[in-house]
């Protein structure tokens, strides 16, 4: 199992360590580090300046939003940052939900979300593969595009830029069952959002079909600490905010997901809590132990105990968010992999 750093989405501005961070991760033996994105700061940008900045250490985006940007302008990003790392780019995807595709991005979330991602990765996949002109008689990303308001001159094209690597790796962020199942046959692997090693059942029927070589990537927040409950409060805050806040009341992937591992009822009630206005009531909701499950927090040797669970299943990359150094290097120890 190898091991990443997530360092996720800017808040008010910039952080001045990521870079920092970064180099660090590459020195300890880390395979990659990843960027996000959700209404603020963008995923490739920050990417592209690690990059600058680094020489092995791969690169992705977890997530890149596909409502963000049309899939051919992904697919230029990708593979315009492929060739200035020297071949370093994964490509995360996800298609979040109907409050940040409508609210922020101003356009209509798709009714059939696993068309429209099964059509967004064969857009990208064709750019990269650079075969012939993208095509595709498509409902959502049709190429060229043939709707009642345009010109009807549009023409097939394909990229002036010969991609360094046609088979560049594409990920999906996936939450629901059908998702998952959906990711195993069009993608390179899969970035869950919550991942508990003690209940892999969740995901067996879904990643049944997944093929050699598919990626499982989850993101773990880690913090060597003595107090447990002191280090999981940044995790029930997140959980909070993702369970209460990341979507509307009937529609919300982050709290369905939840209830799907088994904590139904008090997914139901961080959203009411959140949704009334009470978030701090709604961070002190979250179960310490669903939060437990999704991390790893704690001293040495119970982090050392619990990472032989992530090691046991499907996990293939463990993905760390944690600001902290000496964190870092003792997951890398403990993994077997310190430089």
């Amino acid at each position: 199992m190898r091991l990443g750093l997530a360092l996720g989405y800017w808040g008010r501005g910039p952080s001045a360590d990521h870079v920092p961070l970064a180099r660090e991760a590459e020195r300890l033996g880390y395979d990659s580090v990843w960027t996000a994105e959700s209404w603020g700061s963008d995923a490739f940008t920050p990417l592209t300046w690690i990059a600058a900045q680094t020489s092995r250490i791969k690169l992705g985006t977890a997530v890149a939003q596909m409502a963000a940007r049309s899939p051919t302008t992904t697919a230029m990003h990708a593979l315009t940052l492929d060739h200035l790392s020297g071949g370093r780019v994964m490509l995360g995807l996800g298609l979040s939900g109907p409050q940040v595709v409508e609210g922020w991005y101003g356009r209509p979330f798709p009714k059939s979300p696993l068309t429209a991602t099964r059509e967004y990765v064969d857009v990208v996949r064709q750019v990269l593969r650079r075969e012939g002109p993208v095509e595709l008689d498509g409902r959502f990303h049709p190429h060229p595009y043939r709707g009642d308001d345009g010109t009807g001159l549009g023409k097939a094209l394909k990229p002036i830029t010969h991609p360094l690597r046609p088979e560049l790796p594409v990920l999906l962020g996936a939450e629901g069952p059908k998702n998952i199942a959906q990711t195993t046959r069009i993608a390179d692997g899969w970035l869950p959002l919550y991942w508990s090693p003690m209940r892999t059942e969740v995901y067996e029927a879904s990643l049944g079909a997944a093929p050699e070589g598919f990626l499982v990537a989850p993101m773990a927040r880690a913090k060597v600490c003595d107090d447990v409950a002191e280090g999981l409060l940044p995790v029930k805050a997140m959980l909070g905010f993702y369970i209460g806040g990341m979507g509307h009341a009937a529609r919300n992937f982050h709290a369905d997901l939840m209830g799907r591992m088994g904590f139904g009822e008090e997914a139901r009630r961080i959203q009411e809590l959140f949704l009334a206005g009470r978030r701090e009531e709604a961070v002190r909701a979250v179960p310490d132990a669903f939060a437990d499950e999704i991390s790893l927090v704690g001293p040495r040797e119970r982090i050392a105990e619990r990472l032989e669970l992530w090691r046991k299943g499907p996990v293939t990359d463990l993905l760390l968010l944690s600001p902290d150094r000496h964190t870092l290097r003792t997951l890398a120890a403990l993994n077997g992999q310190l430089r």
